[in-house]
């Protein structure tokens, strides 16, 4: 028996086969999931089909009061959903704590948002309405880095919106949806949520599905890609959160010290797991010596254990495959580089790296024209303001950046040469539930969050009507 069920048409269900969860702090399974087959996702799909045209006909104050009701039931076992969403991700216990934080604000925030009709013409020729109308089926598939609150990033405004969805977790983190699940059940009504879990084998089917209307992902971008091929022949509406290679550029007027610390706390959040993480600290040649030293002594001093033990403040990587990613960008970090911190892979069980600090690397050394997506920081100097501009657009991704400098109106004139989705000054991953976040070039497809996001669940309808 799996400790922890699908949700299909309002009914805790097994799987036709189970799938054991990996605690990345141990190496060992700590759970077993059940695990959905191909006709469990169609089942899936056709009870969101089959509940669609009511949730539709719900007046959104009722959608709201559903979703308000989540947002308590989330609160009323984040303890235990915490310890969950450690265990099978890794993060530390603050951390996770943390993450349910901001999904209660998120979910509470969509239930603020309204697309009402707009009368665009009233007239003796006629009268001419713009509406929102639902989608119908929603597909999310979600990464493992953040296993609730980016669930409830797709939940949240496609079932206020009047749809309804089927949610795929990553396979590695499960349990905290799964969990979600539970709750779900006795909230909403039958069909309107589903939750499925796989082994990375049903993405094609789901996004391929003729019945499925729209697909909400957060992911990598070749995921991405794929999604989008899969869901032409259909038509499907998309919307794409992918990965980020985010520059950090700091001028030489900073407070190093106190610099140092943002910059440090913002590349290594989750084990630098985030995909508006910094991961790539472009530094002034007049404090680049001084910045090296600050962020090695933070790398060196910070507690990397179980998510689990108290004090702990940054855990495993998640998984093993992204482990031996890891390991092989520490290699090209030593050969092209200067491993100044860490750089070690701990011995013990579990997915451990020693946050990692590697100056002297450049543009077109590996460590800093991919996405690391783990503790490892490059640091790359620079002299001239409009070289750095231009080397920080060369990537193929803009997610995420940020400019760091005492002057604000030049780090702003700065920023807004950045091609990036979200540009902060002297901050970093500053996002909230009413600040659109999109992505340039390989960094995704259309909004999530904000109004803006809300819409991207809808479809525009125009009525006209003549008068004559």
């Amino acid at each position: 028996m799996s400790e922890y069920k699908l949700l299909i048409n309002g009914e805790l269900v097994e799987g036709d086969t189970s799938l054991d969860i990996i605690n990345p702090a141990t190496g060992e399974a700590f759970t077993t999931v059940a695990r959905a087959s191909v006709a469990q996702a169609d089942e899936a799909i056709a009870a969101a089909k089959a509940a669609a045209p009511l949730w539709a006909a719900t007046s959104l104050e009722d959608r709201r009061k559903a979703v308000l009701a989540l947002a308590d039931a989330i609160a009323a076992r984040s303890d235990e959903i915490a310890r969950v969403m450690t265990a099978e991700q890794g993060k530390p216990l603050a951390e996770a704590q943390g993450e349910l934080a901001w999904t209660d604000g998120y979910l509470r925030h969509y239930c603020t948002l309204d697309l009402p009709d707009r009368v665009i013409q009233d007239d003796e020729n006629g009268f001419i309405e713009v509406r929102h109308m639902p989608l119908g089926v929603v597909v999310g598939i979600i990464a493992w880095n953040f296993p609730l609150l980016v669930a409830c990033w797709k939940i949240g405004p496609a079932v206020l919106a009047g749809n309804t969805i089927v949610l795929k977790p990553a396979p590695t983190t499960p349990a905290t949806a799964l969990l979600l699940g539970e709750i779900c059940k006795d909230i909403f009504p039958a069909g309107v949520i589903n939750i499925i879990a796989d082994d990375n084998d049903l993405g094609p089917h789901l996004t391929a599905h003729p019945d499925v209307a729209k697909v909400g992902f957060t992911g990598s971008t070749a995921t991405g890609k794929r999604i989008m091929a899969s869901g032409a022949d259909t038509l499907k509406r998309v919307t794409l959160e992918l990965g980020g290679n985010d520059p950090a550029i700091i001028l030489d007027d900073v407070d190093v010290k106190a610099t140092a610390q943002a910059i440090f706390n913002n590349a290594f959040l989750n084990n630098g797991q985030v995909c508006l993480a910094i991961k790539r600290a472009y530094v002034h040649d007049d404090i680049y010596e001084a910045m090296c030293s600050e962020l090695a002594m933070l790398a060196e001093a910070a507690i990397v254990d179980d998510g689990s033990k108290q004090g702990t403040q940054i855990g495993p990587i998640q998984n093993k495959a992204q482990f031996e990613k890891v390991k092989g960008f520490l290699e090209t970090a030593r050969r092209d580089g200067k491993i100044i911190a860490g750089g070690t892979v701990m011995e013990r069980g579990g997915y451990f790296v020693r946050p990692t600090i590697v100056r002297d690397v450049t543009d077109g050394d590996q460590i800093v024209d991919e996405e690391q997506f783990g503790p490892i920081l490059p640091v790359i100097r620079f002299a001239d303001v409009d070289d750095v501009i231009r080397r920080a657009n060369a990537s193929e991704m803009g997610l995420g950046g940020s400019v760091w400098s005492k002057d604000v109106a030049r780090a702003t004139a700065i920023a807004g040469r950045i091609e990036s989705g979200q540009v902060w000054v002297n901050q970093h991953i500053a996002i909230g539930p009413h600040i659109p976040m999109a992505g340039f070039k390989a960094s995704g497809l259309g909004v999530e969050q904000s109004v803006e996001g809300f819409a991207e669940y809808t479809q525009v309808q125009v009525i006209n009507v003549a008068r004559s």
